[in-house]
Protein backbone atom coordinates (compact mmCIF):
# COMPACT_ATOMS: atom_id res chain seq x y z
CA UNK A 1 0.00 0.00 0.00
CA UNK A 2 1.85 3.43 -0.64
CA UNK A 3 1.71 6.24 1.17
CA UNK A 4 0.55 9.66 0.48
CA UNK A 5 1.70 12.93 2.69
CA UNK A 6 -0.76 15.82 2.12
CA UNK A 7 0.18 19.62 3.30
CA UNK A 8 -2.98 21.53 3.39
CA UNK A 9 -6.21 20.92 5.27
CA UNK A 10 -8.47 23.08 3.88
CA UNK A 11 -10.61 21.64 0.67
CA UNK A 12 -8.11 20.43 -1.73
CA UNK A 13 -6.46 17.71 0.54
CA UNK A 14 -8.91 16.19 2.64
CA UNK A 15 -10.81 15.89 -0.46
CA UNK A 16 -7.53 14.42 -1.92
CA UNK A 17 -7.56 12.26 0.88
CA UNK A 18 -10.50 10.60 0.38
CA UNK A 19 -10.15 9.71 -3.49
CA UNK A 20 -6.74 8.24 -2.41
CA UNK A 21 -8.05 6.03 0.33
CA UNK A 22 -11.04 5.06 -1.41
CA UNK A 23 -8.31 3.50 -4.01
CA UNK A 24 -6.69 2.00 -1.52
CA UNK A 25 -3.96 4.28 -0.83
CA UNK A 26 -2.99 5.12 3.22
CA UNK A 27 -2.76 8.92 3.79
CA UNK A 28 -1.86 11.25 5.92
CA UNK A 29 -3.08 15.27 5.89
CA UNK A 30 -0.78 17.48 7.92
CA UNK A 31 -2.34 21.24 8.70
CA UNK A 32 -0.48 24.17 10.68
CA UNK A 33 -3.61 25.30 11.86
CA UNK A 34 -4.66 23.80 15.34
CA UNK A 35 -7.76 22.45 13.51
CA UNK A 36 -10.24 22.46 10.88
CA UNK A 37 -10.22 26.64 10.14
CA UNK A 38 -13.06 28.57 10.68
CA UNK A 39 -13.78 31.92 9.06
CA UNK A 40 -13.51 32.69 5.30
CA UNK A 41 -15.62 33.74 2.38
CA UNK A 42 -18.26 32.05 0.61
CA UNK A 43 -17.49 29.84 -2.12
CA UNK A 44 -18.87 28.10 -5.17
CA UNK A 45 -19.12 24.52 -6.18
CA UNK A 46 -19.83 24.50 -10.01
CA UNK A 47 -20.15 22.05 -13.21
CA UNK A 48 -17.69 19.76 -12.83
CA UNK A 49 -17.45 20.05 -9.23
CA UNK A 50 -20.66 19.18 -8.16
CA UNK A 51 -19.98 15.55 -9.89
CA UNK A 52 -16.95 14.93 -7.78
CA UNK A 53 -19.55 16.42 -4.44
CA UNK A 54 -22.08 14.37 -5.63
CA UNK A 55 -19.64 11.31 -6.38
CA UNK A 56 -18.38 11.76 -2.47
CA UNK A 57 -21.83 11.37 -0.94
CA UNK A 58 -21.95 15.45 0.52
CA UNK A 59 -24.36 17.09 -2.45
CA UNK A 60 -27.28 16.86 -0.52
CA UNK A 61 -25.50 17.97 2.90
CA UNK A 62 -23.64 21.34 0.81
CA UNK A 63 -27.35 22.18 -0.47
CA UNK A 64 -28.78 21.88 2.74
CA UNK A 65 -26.40 24.72 4.13
CA UNK A 66 -25.60 26.66 0.78
CA UNK A 67 -26.83 30.50 1.13
CA UNK A 68 -30.15 31.54 0.64
CA UNK A 69 -30.00 35.29 -0.91
CA UNK A 70 -33.00 36.64 -2.76
CA UNK A 71 -30.98 38.59 -4.52
CA UNK A 72 -28.24 42.27 -4.11
CA UNK A 73 -27.89 45.98 -4.37
CA UNK A 74 -25.31 48.17 -6.21
CA UNK A 75 -24.68 51.05 -3.95
CA UNK A 76 -23.18 54.57 -4.97
CA UNK A 77 -19.97 55.66 -2.68
CA UNK A 78 -22.44 57.47 -0.48
CA UNK A 79 -25.21 54.34 0.09
CA UNK A 80 -27.81 55.33 -2.80
CA UNK A 81 -29.31 51.86 -4.17
CA UNK A 82 -28.35 52.61 -8.04
CA UNK A 83 -28.88 48.97 -9.22
CA UNK A 84 -30.70 46.05 -7.65
CA UNK A 85 -31.46 42.14 -9.23
CA UNK A 86 -33.70 39.45 -7.53
CA UNK A 87 -32.17 36.92 -10.76
CA UNK A 88 -28.21 36.48 -9.81
CA UNK A 89 -25.67 37.52 -7.26
CA UNK A 90 -22.13 39.01 -7.70
CA UNK A 91 -20.73 36.25 -5.46
CA UNK A 92 -23.15 33.05 -6.48
CA UNK A 93 -23.94 34.24 -10.05
CA UNK A 94 -27.53 32.87 -11.19
CA UNK A 95 -30.12 32.33 -8.38
CA UNK A 96 -31.55 29.51 -10.17
CA UNK A 97 -28.70 27.76 -10.80
CA UNK A 98 -27.53 24.17 -9.78
CA UNK A 99 -24.44 25.63 -8.52
CA UNK A 100 -23.93 25.64 -4.85
CA UNK A 101 -22.41 28.55 -2.91
CA UNK A 102 -22.04 28.02 0.65
CA UNK A 103 -19.14 29.19 3.70
CA UNK A 104 -16.15 28.18 3.33
CA UNK A 105 -15.76 26.86 6.84
CA UNK A 106 -18.69 24.85 6.21
CA UNK A 107 -17.52 22.85 3.01
CA UNK A 108 -13.67 22.53 5.18
CA UNK A 109 -15.43 20.74 8.16
CA UNK A 110 -17.80 18.64 5.75
CA UNK A 111 -14.45 17.04 4.04
CA UNK A 112 -12.96 16.60 7.71
CA UNK A 113 -16.01 14.91 8.99
CA UNK A 114 -16.15 12.54 6.05
CA UNK A 115 -12.40 11.47 6.15
CA UNK A 116 -11.96 11.73 9.70
CA UNK A 117 -12.07 7.87 10.12
CA UNK A 118 -9.90 6.93 7.56
CA UNK A 119 -7.43 9.37 7.32
CA UNK A 120 -4.07 10.40 9.61
CA UNK A 121 -4.69 13.97 10.50
CA UNK A 122 -2.03 15.83 12.21
CA UNK A 123 -2.72 19.29 13.54
CA UNK A 124 -0.18 22.11 14.51
CA UNK A 125 2.26 20.71 12.45
CA UNK A 126 4.09 21.58 8.87
CA UNK A 127 6.68 20.17 6.54
CA UNK A 128 10.22 22.16 6.80
CA UNK A 129 11.96 20.07 4.15
CA UNK A 130 11.81 17.76 1.77
CA UNK A 131 14.54 14.80 0.78
CA UNK A 132 13.48 12.50 -2.13
CA UNK A 133 15.70 9.04 -2.34
CA UNK A 134 15.31 6.30 -4.35
CA UNK A 135 11.97 4.80 -2.75
CA UNK A 136 10.20 7.71 -1.40
CA UNK A 137 10.15 10.86 0.38
CA UNK A 138 11.81 11.96 3.87
CA UNK A 139 10.11 14.75 5.53
CA UNK A 140 11.18 17.25 8.27
CA UNK A 141 8.36 18.52 10.34
CA UNK A 142 8.08 21.64 12.53
CA UNK A 143 7.37 19.58 15.69
CA UNK A 144 6.82 15.55 14.62
CA UNK A 145 9.53 13.43 13.88
CA UNK A 146 10.93 12.81 10.70
CA UNK A 147 8.99 10.38 8.22
CA UNK A 148 9.33 8.86 4.89
CA UNK A 149 6.53 8.64 2.75
CA UNK A 150 6.16 7.42 -1.20
CA UNK A 151 4.36 10.47 -2.50
CA UNK A 152 4.00 14.05 -0.71
CA UNK A 153 1.13 16.01 -2.00
CA UNK A 154 1.04 19.77 -1.74
CA UNK A 155 -2.50 21.20 -1.56
CA UNK A 156 -1.41 24.26 1.21
CA UNK A 157 -2.23 27.61 -0.77
CA UNK A 158 -1.25 30.55 -1.84
CA UNK A 159 1.90 30.72 -0.09
CA UNK A 160 2.62 26.43 -0.65
CA UNK A 161 5.45 25.61 1.36
CA UNK A 162 5.75 22.31 -0.78
CA UNK A 163 5.65 24.19 -3.38
CA UNK A 164 8.62 26.91 -1.86
CA UNK A 165 10.70 23.50 -0.91
CA UNK A 166 10.20 21.51 -3.93
CA UNK A 167 10.69 23.84 -7.14
CA UNK A 168 11.61 27.46 -5.78
CA UNK A 169 10.16 30.55 -4.39
CA UNK A 170 7.26 31.81 -4.87
CA UNK A 171 7.93 34.95 -6.19
CA UNK A 172 9.12 32.31 -9.13
CA UNK A 173 5.34 31.89 -9.75
CA UNK A 174 2.68 34.56 -8.16
CA UNK A 175 1.17 36.90 -10.92
CA UNK A 176 0.08 39.41 -8.93
CA UNK A 177 -3.65 40.63 -10.09
CA UNK A 178 -2.97 44.61 -8.84
CA UNK A 179 -5.46 43.97 -5.96
CA UNK A 180 -6.07 43.34 -2.08
CA UNK A 181 -8.76 41.35 -0.80
CA UNK A 182 -9.70 41.04 3.25
CA UNK A 183 -12.76 38.68 4.79
CA UNK A 184 -13.85 38.95 8.05
CA UNK A 185 -16.52 38.65 9.88
CA UNK A 186 -19.33 41.02 11.97
CA UNK A 187 -22.91 41.06 13.48
CA UNK A 188 -25.40 41.81 11.24
CA UNK A 189 -25.57 45.10 12.44
CA UNK A 190 -27.31 46.12 8.40
CA UNK A 191 -30.29 44.39 9.41
CA UNK A 192 -29.66 42.49 6.00
CA UNK A 193 -32.20 39.44 5.09
CA UNK A 194 -30.49 36.90 2.83
CA UNK A 195 -29.63 40.43 0.63
CA UNK A 196 -26.00 41.17 -0.83
CA UNK A 197 -25.20 44.55 -0.89
CA UNK A 198 -21.88 45.87 -2.91
CA UNK A 199 -20.30 49.19 -3.14
CA UNK A 200 -17.04 50.82 -5.18
CA UNK A 201 -15.53 53.83 -3.66
CA UNK A 202 -12.45 55.02 -5.80
CA UNK A 203 -10.29 52.33 -5.47
CA UNK A 204 -11.80 50.30 -3.15
CA UNK A 205 -15.49 48.07 -2.55
CA UNK A 206 -16.69 45.89 -0.63
CA UNK A 207 -19.54 42.86 -0.84
CA UNK A 208 -21.27 42.00 2.22
CA UNK A 209 -23.71 39.48 3.38
CA UNK A 210 -25.82 38.03 5.64
CA UNK A 211 -24.85 34.17 6.92
CA UNK A 212 -25.94 31.81 9.83
CA UNK A 213 -29.87 32.69 9.27
CA UNK A 214 -28.77 36.97 8.78
CA UNK A 215 -27.15 36.88 12.22
CA UNK A 216 -24.11 37.36 10.80
CA UNK A 217 -22.20 39.38 7.98
CA UNK A 218 -19.44 38.28 5.88
CA UNK A 219 -17.88 41.18 4.39
CA UNK A 220 -14.83 41.17 1.72
CA UNK A 221 -13.65 44.21 0.94
CA UNK A 222 -11.26 44.71 -1.86
CA UNK A 223 -8.76 47.83 -2.88
CA UNK A 224 -6.39 48.28 -5.13
CA UNK A 225 -2.55 48.08 -4.49
CA UNK A 226 0.62 47.16 -6.06
CA UNK A 227 2.27 44.66 -4.17
CA UNK A 228 3.21 45.33 -0.57
CA UNK A 229 6.57 45.33 1.12
CA UNK A 230 7.43 42.81 3.53
CA UNK A 231 7.12 44.66 6.42
CA UNK A 232 3.23 45.05 5.54
CA UNK A 233 2.17 41.96 5.18
CA UNK A 234 2.02 41.13 8.63
CA UNK A 235 -0.95 40.44 10.34
CA UNK A 236 -1.06 43.52 12.77
CA UNK A 237 -0.07 46.18 9.64
CA UNK A 238 -2.08 44.62 7.00
CA UNK A 239 -5.55 44.70 9.57
CA UNK A 240 -4.10 48.25 10.46
CA UNK A 241 -3.94 49.02 6.72
CA UNK A 242 -6.79 47.54 6.01
CA UNK A 243 -8.76 49.30 9.12
CA UNK A 244 -7.71 53.32 7.35
CA UNK A 245 -8.89 52.33 4.26
CA UNK A 246 -12.37 51.29 5.34
CA UNK A 247 -12.79 54.34 7.46
CA UNK A 248 -12.24 56.16 4.86
CA UNK A 249 -15.13 55.12 3.03
CA UNK A 250 -18.03 57.36 2.39
CA UNK A 251 -20.41 54.80 3.33
CA UNK A 252 -20.42 52.95 6.82
CA UNK A 253 -17.03 53.29 6.55
CA UNK A 254 -16.13 54.04 10.37
CA UNK A 255 -18.64 50.62 11.18
CA UNK A 256 -16.79 48.38 8.96
CA UNK A 257 -13.18 49.70 9.92
CA UNK A 258 -14.52 48.71 13.68
CA UNK A 259 -15.87 45.51 12.48
CA UNK A 260 -12.63 44.42 10.68
CA UNK A 261 -10.34 45.89 13.85
CA UNK A 262 -12.36 43.63 16.13
CA UNK A 263 -13.16 40.35 13.79
CA UNK A 264 -11.17 37.28 15.06
CA UNK A 265 -10.98 35.60 12.05
CA UNK A 266 -9.69 38.77 9.56
CA UNK A 267 -7.69 37.69 6.66
CA UNK A 268 -5.91 39.79 4.14
CA UNK A 269 -4.09 38.53 1.06
CA UNK A 270 -2.94 39.74 -2.38
CA UNK A 271 -5.55 38.78 -5.33
CA UNK A 272 -3.15 36.42 -7.24
CA UNK A 273 -2.14 33.54 -9.86
CA UNK A 274 -0.12 30.74 -9.57
CA UNK A 275 1.03 29.64 -13.00
CA UNK A 276 3.98 27.25 -13.30
CA UNK A 277 5.07 25.19 -16.33
CA UNK A 278 4.76 22.15 -14.15
CA UNK A 279 2.93 20.46 -10.96
CA UNK A 280 5.12 18.03 -10.02
CA UNK A 281 8.72 17.25 -9.28
CA UNK A 282 9.83 13.46 -9.21
CA UNK A 283 7.47 12.43 -6.01
CA UNK A 284 5.87 15.77 -5.12
CA UNK A 285 3.15 17.17 -6.94
CA UNK A 286 1.19 20.19 -6.03
CA UNK A 287 -3.09 20.59 -6.57
CA UNK A 288 -5.27 23.08 -6.19
CA UNK A 289 -3.85 26.55 -5.15
CA UNK A 290 -1.03 25.99 -4.84
CA UNK A 291 -0.34 24.77 -7.95
CA UNK A 292 -2.68 26.86 -9.88
CA UNK A 293 -4.22 29.29 -7.66
CA UNK A 294 -7.02 31.32 -9.99
CA UNK A 295 -7.41 33.84 -7.70
CA UNK A 296 -10.69 34.84 -5.57
CA UNK A 297 -11.81 36.80 -8.85
CA UNK A 298 -12.41 33.77 -10.45
CA UNK A 299 -14.87 32.27 -8.33
CA UNK A 300 -13.51 29.06 -9.48
CA UNK A 301 -10.72 28.06 -7.03
CA UNK A 302 -12.82 25.67 -4.83
CA UNK A 303 -14.21 24.10 -8.06
CA UNK A 304 -10.48 23.86 -9.29
CA UNK A 305 -9.73 21.91 -5.96
CA UNK A 306 -11.90 19.54 -6.08
CA UNK A 307 -11.90 18.54 -9.71
CA UNK A 308 -8.11 18.11 -8.98
CA UNK A 309 -8.39 16.69 -6.46
CA UNK A 310 -10.59 13.73 -8.14
CA UNK A 311 -8.14 13.62 -11.30
CA UNK A 312 -4.91 13.22 -9.25
CA UNK A 313 -6.36 10.57 -7.56
CA UNK A 314 -7.92 8.94 -10.02
CA UNK A 315 -4.60 8.99 -12.29
CA UNK A 316 -2.75 7.77 -9.44
CA UNK A 317 -4.80 5.16 -8.82
CA UNK A 318 -4.64 3.97 -12.87
CA UNK A 319 -0.89 4.19 -12.67
CA UNK A 320 -0.55 1.43 -10.38
CA UNK A 321 2.63 2.57 -8.63
CA UNK A 322 4.23 4.66 -11.42
CA UNK A 323 3.65 7.65 -10.00
CA UNK A 324 5.75 10.33 -12.93
CA UNK A 325 2.99 8.57 -15.29
CA UNK A 326 0.42 9.43 -13.36
CA UNK A 327 1.58 13.23 -12.35
CA UNK A 328 2.09 13.90 -16.43
CA UNK A 329 -1.58 12.46 -16.68
CA UNK A 330 -2.90 14.41 -13.88
CA UNK A 331 -1.25 18.12 -15.68
CA UNK A 332 -2.16 16.14 -19.65
CA UNK A 333 -6.10 16.09 -18.33
CA UNK A 334 -5.95 19.40 -15.64
CA UNK A 335 -4.09 22.07 -17.55
CA UNK A 336 -6.67 23.01 -20.04
CA UNK A 337 -9.78 23.62 -17.28
CA UNK A 338 -6.66 25.38 -15.29
CA UNK A 339 -6.29 27.56 -18.12
CA UNK A 340 -9.98 28.29 -19.05
CA UNK A 341 -11.01 28.92 -15.09
CA UNK A 342 -7.75 31.35 -14.61
CA UNK A 343 -8.81 33.51 -17.56
CA UNK A 344 -12.29 34.30 -15.47
CA UNK A 345 -10.09 35.95 -13.48
CA UNK A 346 -8.52 38.78 -15.49
CA UNK A 347 -11.54 38.58 -18.39
CA UNK A 348 -13.46 42.02 -17.22
CA UNK A 349 -11.02 43.81 -14.83
CA UNK A 350 -12.97 45.18 -11.64
CA UNK A 351 -16.43 42.60 -12.36
CA UNK A 352 -17.22 39.30 -12.85
CA UNK A 353 -16.84 37.38 -15.99
CA UNK A 354 -19.57 36.81 -18.55
CA UNK A 355 -22.04 34.05 -18.26
CA UNK A 356 -21.09 32.06 -21.47
CA UNK A 357 -17.29 32.09 -19.98
CA UNK A 358 -18.26 30.62 -16.61
CA UNK A 359 -20.75 27.98 -18.40
CA UNK A 360 -18.23 26.67 -20.50
CA UNK A 361 -14.88 27.10 -17.73
CA UNK A 362 -16.64 25.49 -15.43
CA UNK A 363 -17.71 21.93 -17.39
CA UNK A 364 -15.18 22.18 -19.29
CA UNK A 365 -13.57 18.20 -17.70
CA UNK A 366 -14.90 15.33 -17.94
CA UNK A 367 -14.19 13.00 -14.63
CA UNK A 368 -14.08 10.12 -16.40
CA UNK A 369 -12.11 10.73 -19.43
Amino acid sequence: MQTVLISGGGIAGPVLAYWLHRHGFRTTVVERAPGPRPGGQAVDIRGTALDVVERMGLLEQARRVRTRMRGMSILAPDGQEIHRSTEATFSSGRLDSDDIELLREDLVRMAYEHTRADVEYVFGDSITALDEEETGVRVDFAHAASRTFDLVIGADGLHSAVRRLAFGPEEHFAHHLGSYLSVFSADNFLALDHWQVWLRDGGAGFGIMPVRDNTELRIAFGFMSAPLADDLRGGDALRRLVVDRLASLRWEGARLAKAAGAAPDFYCDAMAQIRMDHWSRGRVALLGDAGYCPSPLSGQGTSLALVGAHVLADCLAQAQGDHRAAYSRYEQRMRPFVILNQALATENPGGPASEASLAHAKNALSLDT
